[in-house]
């Protein structure tokens, strides 16, 4: 028997080549089909949305028992999506829901992942943001701010990093989770704030995203969550801006998505966390006056078109195979600060999320071949509209169609890229909290 020469690859090279595969199938299908069809396939299936989104608020199966400790979170999931997609719960729900997220409300401060469970930062956070989703003086006004600050200063580390529950893990998710809660509550002091800036600085890898601690792996979701923190504790320009950004653009592959880490597969969830990071750095530079733009190292501008080779027009018409959006960036830029379009392929991500993310039956998923879920749901919506809003100056104003793939009524509610709360929602908790 002659052995096999055939070359088999890696796990994760089959894994890539499948993916792929779907991808372009999918892609190529929609070239093919008739303009109507087309129009059809690029639609936000709002409507499945919602009713998709309603079930889980009001009833989980059993299947869901694994997520027992995960309760807040699956209330923020959907009350973002909801509110992201424009949609309101009616009184008795949301009385119902604000009931439960109480009972979470640990007495010593803190919520937990259900009623009597331990007090977690990454449940903390989720609880809050899915009361401030809700709105109203009835939802904001069941945060106990006093117990809230006395935990977060529990979870303070002598590092100056913090802790996500006691005696938990020390990461750069118990960093943000804490200072995204402290300031949105108008609670943030120099205590809370001491030394957080030289942990997130020291899980800056060579790569140039941020790791969840010193020596590990860059990550799309810890260099979201670093970078925020930093931009909330007015020390992101301590960080490697040039490099992180130059991570985050080569995180974005030949299918449009996003992957989370270096020769990972795409999955729909990085839309926000690696996607947001550009709308992060571009409220940063706002307060500065200055926008990032790549230029050479011998000082002229980089070409930021071929970032954005497909337009919504082609993309529309089934113009342009996967292989046309990949980006093509010098290697050698670095970055200055000009007013310029946005640093990453929009049209394209938007393109995978509505095609390959998208459940026509309702909710979102990760990828093809992946079934929807509550998580994927809330961060492929979050990464569209951050898309669909990414060209924007001024956050007051409506998308321009150019910059909306697909037909207009897609259009999303704006987040603030900080918190990923819906943008009227933070402006109400802001001056709730600002006054109480």
């Amino acid at each position: 028997m002659e052995p096999d020469t055939e070359p088999r690859g890696t796990v994760t090279q089959r894994e890539q080549s499948m993916v792929l595969n779907d991808v372009n199938m999918l892609y190529h299908i929609y070239a093919s089909v008739p303009p109507l069809a087309q129009k059809l396939m690029m639609e936000l299936q709002r409507e499945n949305h919602v009713e998709y989104l309603l079930r889980g608020l009001q009833q989980l199966g059993p299947s869901f028992c694994s997520l027992d400790a995960n309760r807040p979170w699956i209330c923020y999931w959907i009350l973002h999506s909801m509110a992201l997609l424009g949609e309101f719960i009616d009184a008795d729900l949301e009385d119902r829901t604000i009931e439960f997220l109480s009972r979470c409300q640990d007495p010593n401060g803190g919520y937990g992942g259900g009623p009597g469970q331990m007090p977690h930062l990454a449940t903390t956070y989720a609880a809050v943001n899915a009361l401030i989703s809700l709105g109203g003086e009835k939802s904001l006004s069941s945060i106990n701010r006093s117990k809230v600050y006395t935990f977060l200063k529990r979870m303070k580390d002598p590092s100056g990093a913090f802790r996500m529950h006691d005696a938990g893990e020390i990461d750069v998710r118990a960093c943000y989770t804490a200072i995204a809660v402290a300031s949105i509550l108008n609670i943030l002091d120099d205590e809370l704030l001491q030394n957080v800036g030289n942990y997130i600085l020291s899980c800056q890898t060579y790569e140039g995203g941020i790791a969840g601690e010193p020596g590990s792996e860059a990550h799309g979701g810890y260099t979201f969550c670093g970078l925020a923190a930093m931009i909330l504790i007015n020390e992101a320009d301590r960080l490697d801006l040039a490099a992180l950004i130059g991570w985050v653009v080569f995180r974005q592959g030949v299918e449009g998505g996003f992957q989370g880490r270096t020769n990972k597969l795409v999955d729909g969830c990085y839309s926000f966390w690696q996607g947001g990071v550009f709308a992060l750095l571009r409220r940063f530079h706002s307060i500065i006056g200055e926008s990032p733009t790549p230029v050479d190292q011998r000082g002229a501008e980089c070409s930021m078109d071929n970032t954005q080779t497909t337009t919504a027009s082609d993309v529309s018409e089934g113009d342009g195979s996967s292989d046309e959006i990949s980006s093509q960036g010098d290697e050698h830029c670095h970055f200055q600060h000009r007013e310029r379009e946005p640093l990453f392929h929009s049209i394209a991500l938007q393109r995978y999320l509505l095609l390959c993310s998208q459940d026509p039956g309702g909710g979102l998923r990760d990828k093809l071949r992946k079934p929807r879920d509550y998580y994927h749901t809330c961060y492929c919506l979050s990464g569209l509209s951050i898309c669909q809003h990414s060209w924007l100056k001024d956050e007051d104003s409506s998308p321009l169609p150019h910059a909306v793939l697909g037909p207009y009524s897609n259009v999303l509610e704006p987040v603030h890229p900080v918190f990923n709360i819906v943008l009227d929602r933070y402006h109400e908790a802001h001056e709730f909290f600002s006054r109480s």
